[in-house]
């Protein structure tokens, strides 16, 4: 098991971070790419075995994360947001027999592809983000309806902000237990390779 080196790294000049007074927008925006550059430092740069190891007796992995977050990335906003359906690979999943298909699968993907599923869901979640800010702003009804009614693209951000709050949370017990890192922003250093730069 080791962190792997990443020579063609890229350094990002500066962190994201929300601004200090700016809009709704660029707050609820500057948020979520913050959670999503903490996260990307928190998986990233680790090697297969790394990315499969467990903390005590939970079945949670860094691996299952990067997985799982991917697909909450589709869902919110492929899916929801948008209304189109799932692409690959998880519309070739039978979701009512398998519903813990991405943790569970994850440790058969080689680091570099669960880095790579991430990264693009990632991409098409602001390509669809910049879309409804275009089309109605913050105020732009998701394309599915809930039984009271079709969130906004306001709640769908809290929402993904929330999911990937938690779930860094989960990653930074996880990675400390690998090789010890530790601190809740990533160093102006963080690379962009995996996705976390906007």
């Amino acid at each position: 098991m080791t962190t792997l080196d990443a020579p063609d790294q890229v350094s990002a000049p500066v962190r994201p971070e929300p601004p200090l007074a700016g809009d709704e927008t660029a707050t609820l925006l500057g948020s979520l790419e913050r959670q999503r550059a903490t996260f990307a430092w928190k998986v990233g740069e680790l090697d297969d075995e790394a990315l499969a190891l467990r903390l005590g007796p939970s079945s949670m992995t860094l691996g299952g994360l990067v997985k799982h977050l991917a697909l909450v990335e589709d869902e919110v906003f492929t899916r929801a947001l948008l209304g189109r359906p799932l692409p690959a690979p998880w519309d070739r999943v039978d979701w009512e027999g398998e519903s813990d298909w991405e943790w569970r699968t994850a440790a058969s993907d080689s680091a570099e592809q669960l880095y790579a599923l991430w990264q693009s869901a990632v991409a098409r979640s602001r390509d669809a983000v910049r879309r409804a800010l275009g089309d109605g702003g913050l105020d732009h009804s998701a394309d599915v309806v809930f039984a009271d009614g079709a969130p906004s693209l306001r709640r769908l951000l809290v929402d993904m902000i929330e999911e990937y709050a938690r779930h860094t949370g989960h990653a930074d017990l996880i990675r400390e237990s690998i090789d010890g890192l530790v601190g809740e922003d990533p160093p102006a250093h963080n690379p962009t390779w995996l996705g976390a730069g906007g």
